[in-house]
């Protein structure tokens, strides 16, 4: 059975997907929708037999898709889910899931009424060194999580605006606040304090802040720490650590390095999360075992939760009980 896809977006996360989709067996991007029609035709001039178009409607009543990859910006979110869930198309959707509040769990209630299958771009998840720091912290005493993106402003227009991309925690610093879910748990208060007027002062059209510190209790009881900025013009890095009874662990993209009274161990990451996290939802649309995929849509909702709850924390001075 051929798989045929459809995808919804023409920038890098659309590039990419595209190209892991196109060098499986039994798979077939048969279908693209762009924001322009010119754009949707040159993505599609790149895929075998792939048609192209402007309107995601005209799209999902042209092709009887098997599922949908979904790469836009989080500003451009609702509509393309909705078809979706009406029509009973899994997807699977980039991070973050929207940059605003209700809008996720407006689809969230739709998905599940639906029952539908669903994936989030959580790639951390997937990363070697992730499975390997489960194992390890598995039988430790977790007391304190220290986390950091930091780095330089994309340099697209909406990136830059708090009402299109959410700012640099929601966007980008979300895949650390998933990562501690996943291995550490649920969070349970938030308290955030943000730094502002740096990028807005190189540039008119930006009102995202700076820099920000996020504090999160978490309901085993331990505490975190994620900071991140986006201002620097070198230097950038990622990665989460954590402190426990044993010593210390940190996990980047590059895997992970175990930090204990007799040794430094360090454990690569020899995999591509993409292929991964791609692996695990072709599986659940060919068989409906959803047990490989390890961010659902209902499970991104809650990292959703506590990075819209860093931001209204850091507006109002006050902590945000979850």
């Amino acid at each position: 059975m051929t798989l045929k896809i459809g995808l919804i977006g023409t920038g890098w996360f659309g590039d990419m997907h595209a190209r892991l989709l196109t060098q499986q067996k039994d798979v077939e991007v048969q279908a693209v929708t762009g924001s322009s029609q010119q754009k949707a035709e040159a993505f599609a001039a790149k895929l075998p037999n792939a048609k192209a178009y402007s309107n995601v409607e005209q799209m999902l009543d042209a092709h009887t898709l098997d599922a949908v990859y979904i790469c836009t910006p989080p500003f451009a979110r609702g509509n393309f889910e909705q078809q979706c869930i009406e029509r009973g198309i899994p997807f699977l959707i980039e991070k973050p899931l929207s940059s605003e509040v209700e809008l996720p769990e407006q689809l969230l209630a739709a998905v599940k009424e639906k029952g539908l299958i669903t994936s989030v771009g959580y790639h951390f998840r997937y990363m070697d060194g992730t499975d390997k720091a489960k194992e390890l912290l598995a039988n430790r005493q977790l007391s304190l999580a220290l986390g950091y993106w930091m780095g330089g402003a994309p340099g697209g227009t909406w990136w830059r605006r708090l009402e299109r991309s959410g700012g640099q925690f929601v966007e980008q610093t979300t895949h650390i606040v998933d990562l501690l879910r996943y291995i550490a748990g649920e969070v349970t208060e938030v308290y955030a304090a943000y730094h502002e007027g740096i990028l807005s002062s190189q540039d008119d059209n930006a009102n995202v802040a700076d820099s920000g510190t996020v504090t999160l209790k978490l309901e085993s009881g331990m505490i975190a720490t994620i900071s991140n900025t986006c201002i620097i013009p070198a230097g950038d890095q990622s990665g989460l650590h954590f402190y426990t009874n044993a010593g210390k662990l940190e996990i980047s993209h590059g895997g992970v390095k175990d930090y204990t009274a007799e040794t430094i161990v360090e454990y690569k990451n020899n995999n591509n999360p993409y292929e991964r996290q791609m692996a695990a939802f072709l599986h659940a649309v060919r068989t409906g075992d959803t047990s490989h995929i390890r961010s659902s849509y209902e499970d991104a909702c809650k990292t959703h939760r506590i990075t819209m709850a860093a931001n209204a924390s850091a507006l109002s001075g006050q902590v945000i009980k979850l």
